[in-house]
């Protein structure tokens, strides 16, 4: 009874000690992703909301231009009130301590293009907002894509244990029925921190729970990553639902302009995926006090008494973005840049070496058969040499570069996962993906870790990252993707594998 009064969902991410587990664990392996994979922008004035691009569309928008001390256009948005949906479950089925409001202490606009969201303290209780938008149609067409986003500058408490700041989005069939369908008809948090920790985690909530694909109430994410800045400054978070391939769907998470996230369709079965994304969706705002997510962070009950009252999460813009078309086109709110430009066609010499083709074996950098963009080999030094690898290294890869592997063969087993030897002395703030990709350099990738500076170009790391289960022979494409501008170099590749699932 404890446990279903804890932790059942309504619609925001009740975290059990399980996932405190997963988030350590993500912490202690991938160590990279978590010391720069965010480009930290400074602070910024009011701005406007982005045009869409080419073969895009602004389906909704508000820059919150209201005086000062105005409530919300009520034509775009609606206010929750007290400590749940009528008829879902307490606490917002969360454990979060605050009741929310529709007063003007608690959700307003502050005449300078900004809405702020405030929990307060008073008399030992407190308040706060949680505002959704009317609408719950925003959703990707099949055969296009749909992007949310938002301007979003961080709580930033001088004591903040308890805040829970979220930008999150619901499937639309969650508000008749208050929120009882969770997790089935799908939750996409596209900004989520705790405890004021200046950090961001963004997941995916599917299926059943508990369990189900999703690893409920885990759901399938990236963790708390660093996020420099971010109670400073205004920062985008924004999220994208592809549809353009059927069958091979993704939901891509970022923040500013830099990929975080990504969720393949084939890490579920068909049913699921299509209950949890392909389907409308409304978008949510809120800052949640305590509750099992804080909670499992700190290892504590929060709030505690020391916890700072008054300071509010203030949102420059919301906005949401629709394309119908079928081929790859930039996003609103994430920079060109950031997209990989592989090509079918591989520009570039092989490594000139043979080497081995199983999977489960460490593979040289320098094996590979072809690459694109200026890709060289040198000695790898400052690391070890397993059995099998040379000492050489294809280092300093940037944005747009990959490196083809052909005839990989996974066996009939398989893997689900993929490790890789790595080092970086890139510049601060600079950061970048390294996807996994199969038998097509323009295919969605099936695996990715993010990493930036580990200490140095000699400072070797071996990171983790989950991918698809793979069988068989495939050539695979390791495919070096980043948002940072001037393409500058970001890691430096010595070997890898795929260990045995």
């Amino acid at each position: 009874m404890l446990r279903s009064a804890l932790f059942h969902r309504s619609g925001r991410p009740g975290v059990s000690r399980r996932r405190r587990l997963a988030l350590a664990l993500t912490a202690a392996l991938v160590p990279v992703a978590a010391t720069g994979a965010v480009l930290a922008l400074p602070g910024a004035a009011s701005a406007a909301v982005p045009a869409a691009p080419p073969g895009w569309t602004t389906v909704f928008s508000d820059d919150f231009n209201g005086a000062a001390g105005s409530g919300l256009n009520t034509s775009n948005w609606l206010y929750d009130t007290g400590t749940g949906y009528p008829g879902g479950a307490g606490n917002w089925g969360t454990g979060e301590v605050e009741t929310v409001t529709n007063s003007t202490a608690n959700v307003y606009q502050d005449g300078a293009g900004h809405l702020v969201i405030k929990p307060i303290k008073s008399g030992g209780s407190w308040t706060s907002g949680r505002v959704e938008t009317q609408r719950t149609d925003f959703a990707a067409p099949a055969g296009g894509e749909m992007e949310i986003a938002a301007s979003i500058e961080q709580p930033n408490p001088a004591s903040g244990l308890g805040y829970w700041p979220a930008f999150w989005a619901l499937g639309a069939a969650a508000r008749p029925v208050g929120a009882t369908n969770w997790p089935s008809i799908g939750e996409l948090d596209v900004m989520e921190d705790v405890n004021a920790l200046s950090e961001v985690s963004h997941t995916l909530h599917c299926g059943t729970d508990p369990g189900g694909p999703c690893n409920e109430t885990t759901g399938i994410g990236s963790g708390l990553l660093a996020c420099g800045g971010c109670q400073t400054g205004y920062h985008t978070y924004s999220v994208i639902v592809d549809r353009r391939t059927a069958g091979a769907e993704q939901l891509r998470f970022y923040t500013d302009g830099a990929l975080q996230l990504t969720v393949n369709q084939n890490q579920m079965d068909a049913t699921t995926w299509a209950n949890a994304v392909d389907h409308g969706f409304f978008v949510i705002l809120n800052v949640a006090m305590g509750g099992a997510y804080p909670n499992a962070i700190c290892g504590c009950s929060s709030p505690s008494s020391a916890t700072t009252s008054g300071a509010g999460m203030s949102v420059d813009y919301v906005a949401v973005y629709q394309t119908t078309g079928s081929s790859p086109s930039a996003s609103a709110s994430t920079s060109p840049s950031a997209s990989a430009s592989a090509s079918p066609t591989s520009t570039g010499g092989g490594g000139g070496k043979s080497c081995t083709t199983t999977a489960t074996s460490d593979i040289s950098a320098d094996c590979y058969n072809a690459s694109q963009g200026a890709v060289t080999v040198t000695a790898a030094s400052g690391d070890t040499n397993p059995s099998g690898v040379d000492g050489n290294q294809v280092p300093q890869l940037t944005n747009g570069e990959y490196l083809e592997y052909k005839g990989v063969n996974f066996g009939s087993t398989g893997s689900t996962q993929f490790d890789a030897r790595v080092a970086s002395g890139a510049a601060g703030g600079v950061s970048g993906l390294v996807n996994v990709v199969l038998d097509n350099p323009g295919n969605a990738p099936i695996g990715s870790f993010a990493v930036g500076n580990t200490g140095g170009w000699s400072a070797w790391r071996t990171i983790p990252a989950n991918i698809a289960r793979t069988t068989g022979t495939h050539n695979v494409y390791l495919e070096f993707q980043s948002g940072a501008g001037g393409n500058p170099p970001y890691v430096s590749l010595h070997y890898f594998n795929f260990p045995a699932s």
